[in-house]
């Protein structure tokens, strides 16, 4: 049996990343996904600006058809009463993209590099080897060096090595669904209401995706997209008349916690590693930076064993990138619980716009 350097279980955004970062550093990897591909899921598709400097390193970018995308120039909040606060990113700004577009083009990058990706390929167990880790999917068994998981929030691998916490606190849930339309405005736009948020970010020259967050006990609790789109007239106002272009999406509970990101010849990445909320719309950012790093790492931790000592230059990565992310994410979460402080925020925002883009640039680069 040919004993691959990695196997990646994923074939989304993070796993493709990671596949390419070691592929082209030389290393032998293949990708097993459970589904085909490109790989679609609720998303809030935002690349803020490091997020497309990693995709142009990683050589994704120019695969990416910019008709399934659009700029969008910073972020606006806007409250029940129509009060709103704009910032705008550091240049270049950010991209708006259709998941599928952008998974289109992370495998045609892959495949470019060398990177053998197996659809239909579920991993339904896997163990240690004096030589490095067995898995076994339903097509046959695959061996390797060293074993990545970014098998997604619920990530079964993370929980077969032990690495699951349980997380406390509320939970959060998400729906997300495309329009056929031009975008409206060039920011992502961040609505209130209560108990729910709705994220608005051009998707595509005609396509906007329409994203609403909410937690758990603030709602109904078998609430649909309709439903929660008549929350937010301004919006049901933009649509009126217009079809949608794609089917509606959910995910959650959001947040989940890992007790590491590495173990002997194993490592987590993208959301499989810990999730706070799509709140910030910082995941993929996050999920490609760590990429990036275990990427640059793993030829020189498989030359030594790839024992967890050797990955922990990846873990204090994670920890720095994830730190900020976390930060800046209770913070709104914060600010969402509590419209009496939240509102009088949101309007010194809008006084002050130069403020909000210094929390911005620190936040997003």
């Amino acid at each position: 049996m040919k004993r691959h350097d990695v196997v990646v279980v994923g074939g989304g955004p993070a796993g493709l990343a990671v596949a390419i970062a070691a592929a082209q550093r030389g290393l032998d990897t293949v990708v097993l996904e459970r589904s085909s591909t490109p790989v679609d899921k609720a998303c809030g598709e935002g690349l803020m600006p490091s997020g497309l400097a990693a995709l142009e390193r990683l050589g994704a970018l120019a695969y990416l058809d910019r008709r399934e995308s659009s700029p969008f120039v910073g972020i606006r909040y806007v409250q029940e009463d129509g009060t709103t606060a704009e910032g705008k990113l550091p240049a270049p700004g950010g991209l708006g993209v259709r998941r599928l577009a952008l998974s289109t083009a992370l495998v045609a990058r892959a495949r470019e590099v060398g990177v053998d990706l197996r659809e239909y390929s579920q991993v339904v167990a896997h163990q240690r080897t004096e030589e490095g880790v067995l898995l076994e999917t339903p097509t046959g068994s695959v061996q390797a060096r060293f074993l990545v998981a970014a098998d997604g929030l619920a990530s079964p691998l993370r929980r077969a090595e032990g690495l699951d916490v349980v997380q406390q606190g509320p939970r959060r849930f998400g729906l997300r669904r495309h329009f056929r339309r031009v975008p409206w405005t060039p920011y992502v736009e961040v609505h209130f209401s209560s108990g729910v948020e709705a994220y608005v970010t051009p998707a595509g020259a005609e396509r906007v995706g329409i994203a609403f967050l909410w937690e758990a006990g603030t709602v109904a609790e078998r609430v649909g997209f309709e439903a929660l789109l008549a929350r937010f007239p301004r919006i049901a106002e933009q649509l009126e008349g217009v079809e949608p272009d794609s089917q509606v999406r959910g995910a959650g509970p959001l947040a989940r916690v890992a007790r590491t990101r590495v173990a002997d010849r194993f490592a987590l990445v993208g959301d499989a590693a810990g999730y706070v909320d799509a709140v910030t719309g910082e995941g993929l950012t996050l999920a490609f930076a760590c990429a990036e790093s275990l990427g640059a790492l793993l030829p020189d931790a498989l030359a030594k064993g790839a024992g967890r000592d050797t990955l922990l230059p990846y873990e204090r990565t994670f920890q720095r990138v994830f730190r900020k992310y976390s930060w800046t994410t209770h913070g709104l979460l914060m600010l969402a619980r509590r419209p009496r402080l939240r509102r009088p925020v949101v309007r010194l925002l809008g006084h002050s716009p130069w403020l909000f883009e210094r929390i911005l640039a620190a936040v997003v680069t």
